[in-house]
């Protein structure tokens, strides 16, 4: 029964979520595939777990490809292309590291989606910043404080509908004011 309202809640998460949202929470699937994968093969000896490496690892390629579908090339330009090939270069690590059954290609693979999110969270902050820069009548954003710590609440989903969108320039996040209530799939303040 908890399981069903652990499924409910993140389905709900994903379905209310911006594109730039399911972006962030694909990468935060990748990221928990990779650190189980790597603790199962960090275990000396008997205490591999190379099922659950396997499962975990194929995961994080399913969410490589995802970003790699997602990627939008036109808009894109020189960074999609970029981004391509280091999505394929990290998918070839993957592969490389259930074959062979060892986690440094995985921990390789965790740092690199680590990097990207935070660099997708900090384009989605300056964007907000701009936007509320440029936009001092938005009643949305006048109650916005410390936006420079504003980021988007970790998420545990589990693989679900992966998303839709492009990756292309982060668009305008939405944002309530502090005193409101948070819905799944909205940003936060942290701090």
């Amino acid at each position: 029964m908890q399981q069903d309202a652990q499924f409910s809640y993140q389905a709900t998460q994903i379905s209310t979520a911006t594109k730039e949202q399911l972006l962030l929470i694909t990468y935060d699937i990748g990221i928990k595939s990779c650190r189980m994968a790597e603790a199962a093969l960090s275990k000396e000896g008997k205490g591999q777990d190379y099922d659950l490496a396997n499962r975990e690892i194929l995961r994080a390629q399913n969410v490589i490809r995802e970003l790699m579908v997602t990627l939008n090339k036109e808009k894109g330009g020189e960074m999609a292309t970029a981004l391509m090939s280091l999505y394929d270069y990290m998918y070839q690590l993957l592969v490389d590291a259930n074959i062979k059954k060892e986690a440094k290609n995985i921990t390789l693979v965790l740092s690199m989606l680590e990097e990207l999110k935070e660099t997708w969270e900090a384009a989605l902050v300056k964007l907000l910043k701009e936007y509320q820069e440029a936009h001092p009548e938005d009643e949305d954003l006048k109650a916005v404080k410390g936006i420079d710590s504003l980021s988007v609440a970790p998420n545990k989903a589990a693989p679900a509908p992966q998303p839709k969108g492009q990756q292309s320039a982060p668009a305008k996040p939405s944002a309530k004011p502090i005193g409101e209530q948070k819905k799944p799939g909205e940003f936060s303040l942290n701090g």
